[in-house]
């Protein structure tokens, strides 16, 4: 089920009536009940192995909380990692596996023929998260099977995050919440917020990227640049729509999700971006792959090499393809030098700031390319295509906003969201908005609605990140 469709806009309203009442005691097993429903939406014969992965994780946790020999507990971590990676590696790297073999061994590789089930790299990391706290004796087991299950499977972050740690969303579902007005206001004001940005500006723009990234061989000079410029919206807003989406349906059952999202894009270091990009992953790789490794203390050298292998593998994390690894690494690499060259997250001068937060978006923009693509060999071609034509400037211009003719609204809608972001950095606008008057809230939310009647595009609807 998508959240930007009908069914959803029929779903979220039915349950968020019956989750307030019901008596509290019940809410969560409503919650478990409509957190399957949703995914088998999707796909029904996929919810095995959703359950399969809670039931491991759960039995290894309770598991880990009767035994204290460390032999014993180390087994049972590895056992659990090695069975939920196990299902993710079957669907997700097997072929990727296969065939990266079968360019160094002289074999005919026999790929299996299966669809890759939405959301599983994100519920797979949730629950190893959860297994290696128990471990860590950061939290205790949950007993209720049906309550850690509502962990594993919460509806509104199932399929594309944010991914919870057990500390926070787990006392969550347990609590006995009581419905809060101003909560209800701001839910809907994220649920609105993201609609927008998924279905007015990124779906939009989408029009315009596949058109030259489904074609990338026939395009050259700036048609290339602006198609990078526009995918880089485009992912930002499809991705975190998404997650304002998540949270709000969340907020509305008076659940509070992590913020996954803090504008990206006004970022002056490539680190400062990966802390306000994709936040539950980027902090779940810090803490379960970055600082087991050693992290920042160990000697420089190993600091630098923790750094690319935790970019690496989240390059891999997100596609079983070359290009994927190469986005990571650049990401990776890049930190590296900023770390070698002393660079701050933040400069005192407001020049330096800006010229940073420029220099810092073009390269995101740039890697952005090796995530767009469909194979590193194409990622190649569009960097050495990207300046092609542009001894004669006129042309290379003119020939690329040609190819590229963005609508004037949109154009302003893609202005207003940067606008937004901006503000965002010291005040949070969805906040301010639900605290005045009710005219003034209404305006604002019909005004929505009216730009979502006259720009709004369902010709592509999924999210990018299902992907994953």
């Amino acid at each position: 089920m998508l959240f930007n469709s009908m069914a959803y806009a029929i779903f979220l309203p039915s349950v968020f009536i019956i989750y307030w009442c019901i008596p509290s005691k019940f809410r969560w097993t409503l919650l478990l009940v409509a957190s399957y429903y949703f995914y088998m939406m999707w796909n029904p014969k996929y919810v095995i192995l959703i359950a399969f992965t809670t039931v491991v994780s759960y039995s290894c946790g309770l598991l880990l909380e009767k035994t204290s020999s460390k032999i014993s507990r180390k087994i049972l971590v590895f056992f659990a990692l090695i069975l939920c990676l196990g299902v993710l590696f079957v669907f997700k790297y097997y072929n990727f596996t296969l065939d990266t073999l079968s360019h160094f061994i002289s074999f005919k590789p026999r790929y299996l023929k299966l669809l890759l089930p939405v959301g599983i790299s994100f519920y797979t990391f949730q629950t190893l998260s959860y297994v290696i706290d128990v471990y860590r004796k950061k939290i205790k087991a949950e007993k209720n099977l049906g309550i850690y299950a509502t962990f594993v499977s919460f509806f509104p972050q199932l399929v594309a995050g944010p991914i919870e740690r057990s500390e926070n969303l787990l006392p969550q579902i347990k609590e006995k919440h009581i419905f809060n007005i101003e909560a209800t206001r701001y839910g809907i004001g994220l649920i609105v917020w993201g609609i927008y940005k998924k279905v007015i500006v990124a779906d939009n723009i989408a029009i315009y990227v596949d058109e030259v990234y489904g074609n990338v061989y026939n395009y050259s000079g700036f048609s290339l640049v602006l198609a990078t410029l526009l995918f880089t919206v485009q992912i930002y807003c499809d991705f975190s729509g998404y997650s304002d989406i998540a949270r709000g349906s969340a907020k509305l059952l008076g659940i509070e999700l992590m913020e996954n999202f803090k504008s990206p894009y006004f970022s002056e270091s490539v680190k400062e971006f990966w802390s306000r990009w994709h936040i539950s992953l980027s902090t779940w790789f810090r803490d379960y792959l970055y600082i087991p490794m050693g992290g920042n203390r160990v000697k420089p050298l190993r600091n630098h090499f923790n750094v690319v292998v935790t970019f690496l593998v989240s390059g891999l994390w997100h596609g079983a393809s070359w290009n994927f690894v190469i986005w990571g690494g650049l990401h990776g690499v890049t930190q590296v030098c900023e770390n070698a060259l002393g660079i701050k997250k933040k400069s005192d001068r407001k020049i330096l700031s800006f010229l940073r937060k420029i220099l810092v978006f073009l390269f995101v923009a740039y890697a952005w390319i090796f995530f767009r693509v469909d194979n590193y060999q194409q990622g190649i071609y569009v960097t050495k295509s990207l300046f092609l034509g542009l001894t004669h400037p006129l042309q290379y211009f003119s020939k690329g906003i040609a190819t590229i003719n963005l609508p004037k609204e949109l154009l302003l809608c893609t202005i207003l969201l940067f606008v937004y972001d901006y503000i965002s950095l010291k005040t949070d606008l969805i906040e301010w908005v639900c605290t005045k008057n009710a005219i003034l809230r209404h305006a604002i939310l019909i005004s929505m609605i009216i730009l979502l009647l006259l720009i709004g595009y369902a010709g592509k609807s999924t999210f990018v990140y299902f992907q994953f």
